[in-house]
């Protein structure tokens, strides 16, 4: 990625942390709402799986500039989706998710350029998830 976008999406990350529970919990709500059936995926505490996903987009966006220093835990969170039943096209659903998510909470800060960066992340982590998730087959 070009450090202009890294800049923009660490930039971004930075301004939802004081409100990453609200996000998250907004982030699944709009992911229930898009696609009912997703709930049924979702058995456990919500609190501690919203924890979880500012974790990995933590984890993700620190490292971002450095990739291989992240991709062997985000190729184990992909293999593990598979036994949760997460398919490729799931992800479609969870990227437009984040993306409204983003532009809620972060509102006029949500830039056309912010909004390209943050694809361009959520498709590195998607892709990476989907690549070792194909490799469990």
């Amino acid at each position: 990625m070009p450090p202009e976008q890294i800049h923009l999406v660490k930039t971004a990350l930075a301004a939802m942390t004081p409100i990453a529970e609200q996000a998250a919990d907004t982030f699944y709500a709009r992911l229930f709402e898009q696609n009912p059936p997703y709930r049924a995926l979702f058995t456990g505490d919500m609190r501690a799986q919203g924890k979880m996903l500012i974790a990995i987009l933590n984890t993700t966006v620190m490292s971002i500039d450095r990739r291989e220093a992240v991709v062997p835990a985000i190729q184990a969170l992909g293999k593990r989706h598979v036994g949760y039943g997460v398919t490729a096209a799931d992800y479609d659903a969870v990227g437009e998710a984040l993306l409204w998510t983003l532009a809620r909470w972060l509102g006029e800060a949500f830039t056309p350029d912010t909004r390209t960066a943050w694809t361009t992340t959520y498709s590195v982590l998607a892709d990476t998830m989907n690549e070792a998730a194909a490799r469990t087959d």
